[in-house]
């Protein structure tokens, strides 16, 4: 805000049209009427230079290369004043090299109001970057360096002559630049051709990137960017952004850049024909190229914490577009202590460890360890059933049945003894009740006493309060 400094190299800007250059209305891009519909130069709009006279105290510094010396002229409110208080209006002699700089000072020190609501210097330099970063891939051929003042070093700066996709690995990166894939296309008939660089199916971005170039001018355009992002919806992950960049050459006639106040966004003929030849185009060059994968798994050695062995369950696999699956193979020293079965398309039942060829089993099960009763986990309905916990013995038959059904667990002992079955309790609460009471009565105390003391001492057990 304090200072904003743009300089160039080129042509500089002839003495006698200095006092023109802030006047609004005036432009360097018109010499007659007709060339209004065939502009296709750089350099700021109409009044874009008057603008900003408006609200800092602007110098502008050029030479011309048949030019001895350059020229230093002051603007304020789009006219000629003096450099210092007292001085004369008209440009002044100074050293300079062949270009032109503009500097513009205490930006929006007259409108308060205004520099209130911009952000940050921060962010407003960022936006300066972006926008020359993005013409620096666009003009390959010319050398781009923005520098934040009082910065060590430049934030940009791309060599004169590099490639397009040179001056992308530098400002997004190489694994940017190395998913890259050229396309190119011209269409003689609606007079319109288009180049440029897009992200193939291996790229992976968590933001997209979309850069359009119509006739040498940054712009957006809705309805290239919808279609685009539509296409790499289907291509792409979904976390996964695109990476373009576009050069769109169209006839000057058939464009209309008076659309928005900024001349952000375009508008030009034939709309739908040219973003179906540009979808069209990129789907092709996606389709052509490669897009297998290749996902290198670090080894890490997993411990058994029953078996104490090592299970090395890495591998290098590549995922291609082909249909082909790759051959995985994992080795694991890690049986399954429990048969696990499943159904087949058939109905039957078929046993895992015939799903699984590559598990080997351990060459003896004897030397495995006991697990704690407090550490043992229940994996299966049928391996720890509610008869071991008898409710009836004491604590210590308790905790020997426990302990005996879970030893038999985890041993690899093939036959298991059937659980025994018991007839159905009924607790006290539920038996108080009328209906259940009806429902299910209990038989006199006195017959039970009658048909002997084992019958009697079981009914008496079951009808007893399962917690004391």
């Amino acid at each position: 805000m304090k200072l904003l400094q743009i300089q160039d190299n080129g042509h500089g800007i002839r003495t006698e049209d200095l006092p023109l250059v802030c006047e609004r209305f005036t432009t360097s891009k018109l010499k007659v009427y007709e060339d209004l519909s065939t502009i296709q130069t750089y350099g700021f709009r109409g009044e874009a230079l008057a603008s900003i006279s408006h609200v800092s105290h602007l110098s502008i510094t050029t030479k011309q290369a048949d030019s001895e010396c350059a020229y230093k002229a002051s603007y304020s409110d789009g006219k000629l004043v003096p450099a210092k208080p007292g001085g004369s209006c008209e440009p002044e002699p100074c050293a300079g090299n062949n270009g032109t700089i503009l500097v513009a000072e205490d930006l929006f020190y007259n409108i308060p109001s205004r520099k209130s609501a911009l952000k940050n210097s921060r962010d407003e330099y960022n936006r300066i970057f972006e926008v020359a970063s993005r013409y620096a891939i666009h003009n390959p051929g010319v050398a781009f360096t923005c520098r934040k003042i009082g910065a060590p070093k430049a934030d940009l700066n791309t060599l004169q002559g590099a490639t397009a996709t040179t001056n992308i690995r530098q400002i997004f990166g190489a694994k940017v630049a190395s998913s890259l894939v050229d396309i190119d296309h011209s269409d003689n008939h609606y007079d319109f051709c288009f180049k440029g660089l897009v992200s193939s199916a291996s790229h992976e971005m968590h933001k997209s990137v979309f850069l359009l170039f119509i006739n040498h001018r940054l712009v957006d355009h809705t309805p290239i960017k919808r279609a685009v992002e539509s296409l790499y919806t289907s291509v792409l992950p979904k976390a996964s952004r695109p990476f373009v960049y576009l050069d769109l050459q169209i006839k000057p006639e058939n464009v209309d850049v008076n659309v928005h106040p900024t001349k952000r966004e375009v508008r030009f003929l034939n709309e739908d024909t040219i973003v179906a030849a540009i979808v069209d185009c990129i789907h092709k060059a996606l389709m052509s190229t490669s897009s297998s994968k290749t996902i290198a798994l670090q080894s890490v050695p997993d411990i058994d914490a029953r078996t104490g062995l090592n299970r090395d369950v890495s591998t290098l696999s590549s995922l291609s577009s082909t249909g082909t699956d790759p051959s995985l193979s994992f080795s694991m020293a890690t049986p399954t202590l429990t048969p696990v079965k499943s159904l087949n398309k058939t109905g039957s039942l078929v046993s895992r460890s015939s799903l699984l060829p590559s598990c080997t089993p351990p060459a003896s099960t004897s030397s495995l360890p006991k697990t704690p009763v407090n550490k043992a986990v229940r994996t299966d309905y049928k391996t720890l059933t509610l008869e071991s916990f008898s409710f009836g013995a004491s604590p210590s038959i308790r905790r020997n049945l426990v302990q005996s059904t879970i030893e038999s667990d985890f041993s690899m002992s093939p036959t298991k003894s059937a659980p025994r079955r018991e007839p159905l309790r009924v607790s006290p609460s539920h038996a108080n009740r009328g209906v259940e009471s009806n429902a299910l009565a209990l038989p006199d105390r006195s017959d039970v006493t009658s048909k002997g003391p084992a019958l009697s001492t079981d009914l008496l057990e079951n009808t007893a309060p399962l917690l004391s």
